[in-house]
């Protein structure tokens, strides 16, 4: 399953790019949230921005392909591994299932819960039942994309989960609230996309994906809101909320098109781990701006990059290796 092409940057740096990504957004979006009173009335706000940016990526790189003009960011966008190391994808019906779990369920019913779960509990508790994504992933991964899981991923998820207990503040500080649940849900609803979308990635460009998730997704939200009765709000944003938006909406499509860029290169075991890493950036971020909790959970926090440095490591050394091999 490993997707990486001799001629692109290999899929573990390019899952790098998304966890410092990743990293800023959270950091962002500490603030953004604020600026509206649903937080599932932001999220959609902001996930209908990011639709609109990958729209406009997807539209560029598609008048690209037509007049044949080289771009790198094109390259990037539409890659999905070179035939020889791809999986075979879906067709017909598979497919269109499959299309359809990414846009409804990972664009749009998991924002609804995690939001929804954000709400009622400790946002570190939160944090850390989010990324027990790399768990499930790997659990998944394993029997739905076949991917073996090395010693050195064993070793990584153990260090990124010892890392995220310890900056929550040790296993007393994580209960199984109502609140924490949900997030727990939309956690395993992502792990069941990660490896969806892995498989649809052997024959879709990752701009495609990329915009169907957030795109149908943007539907389900708004289909949600208008159910809530918040639509109106929806309509009356003023500029200081268009503006927060607006920022985290772009994040929001730089975060999605790198991730589903770094599926379509690399393990999903592997990408998932790396991703773990934004806790790392976001926290430097707080110390930055003055923002950190008073606490300074900098064991868990060296865990967390031991862990993800260890899959970096390990799966740029395997991707230097695949590039030397002959092929057959």
């Amino acid at each position: 399953m490993d997707t990486d092409s001799p001629r692109t940057m290999p899929g573990i740096f390019v899952a790098g790019i998304t966890a410092v990504v990743s990293g800023v957004s959270i950091f962002v979006n500490s603030y953004g949230v604020k600026s509206l009173t649903s937080p599932t009335l932001y999220t959609t706000a902001k996930n209908l921005v990011a639709t609109v940016v990958l729209a406009l990526v997807w539209s560029v790189g598609a008048a690209l392909r037509r007049h044949r003009i080289p771009s790198p960011m094109a390259n990037f966008l539409e890659h999905g591994g070179p035939p020889r190391r791809r999986a075979r994808g879906w067709g017909g019906l598979a497919r269109i299932a499959g299309l359809a779990y990414v846009g409804v369920v990972g664009g749009g019913l998991a924002f609804v819960l995690f939001f929804a779960g954000l709400a009622r509990t400790q946002p570190a508790a939160a944090a850390f039942w989010r990324d027990t994504l790399v768990v499930w992933v790997a659990l998944l991964a394993a029997v739905g994309l076949r991917e073996r899981i090395r010693w050195w991923n064993v070793v990584a998820i153990v260090l990124l989960i010892a890392g995220e207990v310890a900056v929550t503040g040790g296993i007393g500080a994580i209960g199984a609230h109502p609140g924490e649940a949900q997030v727990l849900a939309s956690s395993v609803l992502w792990a069941i996309e990660v490896v969806i979308a892995k498989r649809l990635l052997a024959d879709l460009a990752p701009s495609t994906l990329s915009l169907v998730r957030m795109g149908v997704g943007a539907v389900v939200l708004v289909a949600y809101v208008g159910l809530s009765g918040d639509a109106p709000a929806l309509l009356r944003l003023d500029a200081r909320q268009l503006m927060w938006a607006g920022a985290t909406g772009a994040l929001l499509a730089v975060y999605v098109a790198t991730w589903m860029g770094a599926l379509a290169r690399a393990r999903a075991v592997d990408v998932t781990s790396v991703l773990v890493a934004s806790a790392v950036v976001t926290w430097l971020l707080q110390e930055a701006a003055g923002t950190a909790s008073g606490t300074r959970p900098v064991l868990g926090l060296l865990l967390i990059a031991a862990g993800a440095l260890l899959v970096i490591a390990a799966g740029s050394g395997e991707s230097l290796r695949r590039r030397i091999e002959p092929s057959p």
